[in-house]
């Protein structure tokens, strides 16, 4: 089991570096009571789907609880229960700005200026800061430069991208969840070939009649330019997943083939790749032999 414990400074981001685990991977607690982690790890392994990575937030909201958490880190020492202690710190300008930004109450600071609640938290970690593992300064840090710090340290990037690429009618509706929409009822529509109409545009017959125009050819060629463009840039950005939309008129044929191509495309790419055609069969199909997962 890896076991992280993060701690720190309000304000200094320890939220954000549980989100970072949690996209690793790692099943994350946030302000979990220092007294419970010896029962939650206990909890983790004793289940039959067992928890093997685990992110456990301590901090000062936890106010009379916190006051058990050295001892709880002996405890768990004592146990032979392996663990890494993460400390996360800012500057008090920081802390400042990032409290005044959001108009949160500073947890120590009670009715007092946010530099008194900073003063006290401080002296009360004191004594835990010396028994870190990692220290994680955020200071001057934006949200995916600590991404990055976090995924070299400790996860060399976690979990790889994944891209979600759906095929749908847009008769049917827009999904939801789509982060990019493509129209493709440009594209030469199958459905008024006989021989066609009831086949998906994964088959080979449909594949081969909606290349075979020039504006299909120019299409893809510019898609694959924009496609192979953006994912690392996403990628930059943060995000940790894409749902890309392929839409036609009823989602059988043009759609079908449009997100067969993407998918073909990124197969063998370093992403986790997930198609789906969600309208498929609420059309009349005779013949679909698409990979679907």
């Amino acid at each position: 089991m890896r076991l992280f414990i993060i701690t720190g400074m309000s304000g200094s981001g320890k939220t954000q570096v549980s989100r970072f685990f949690e996209d690793m991977g790692f099943f994350c607690v946030d302000n979990l009571p220092p007294v419970l982690i010896p029962q939650f790890v206990k909890v983790c392994s004793d289940t039959k789907e067992r928890a093997d990575e685990l992110s456990i937030v301590v901090d000062t909201r936890s106010r009379e609880f916190f006051d058990d958490f050295l001892k709880t880190l002996d405890s768990l020492d004592k146990n032979g229960v392996k663990y890494e202690l993460i400390f996360v710190d800012a500057n008090d300008e920081t802390i400042v700005r990032r409290y005044k930004e959001t108009r949160r109450r500073h947890p120590m600071a009670d009715n007092n200026r946010i530099t008194d609640g900073i003063r006290k938290e401080r002296e009360l970690l004191a004594s835990v800061k010396p028994k870190a593992n990692y220290t994680l300064d955020t200071s001057g840090l934006s949200k995916q430069k600590l991404k990055e710090k976090i995924g070299k340290i400790f996860g060399a990037g976690g979990r790889k991208f994944t891209v979600n690429i759906l095929s749908f009618g847009f008769k049917y509706g827009i999904p939801m969840d789509a982060d990019m929409v493509l129209d493709v009822r440009f594209l030469i529509n199958p459905f008024y070939v006989e021989e066609l109409r009831r086949k998906s545009g994964a088959v080979e017959e449909v594949k081969n009649y909606i290349e075979n125009h020039e504006t299909t050819q120019k299409f893809i060629a510019k898609l694959d330019d924009m496609i192979d463009f953006l994912l690392p840039e996403y990628e930059k950005e943060g995000k940790s997943q894409l749902v890309i939309a392929v839409g036609c008129t009823g989602g059988l044929h043009r759609s079908v083939y449009t997100a067969e191509h993407i998918y073909s495309r990124l197969k063998g790419k370093d992403y986790n790749l997930c198609l789906e055609h969600r309208d498929l069969m609420k059309n009349d199909v005779k013949e679909h032999k698409g990979e679907e997962n």
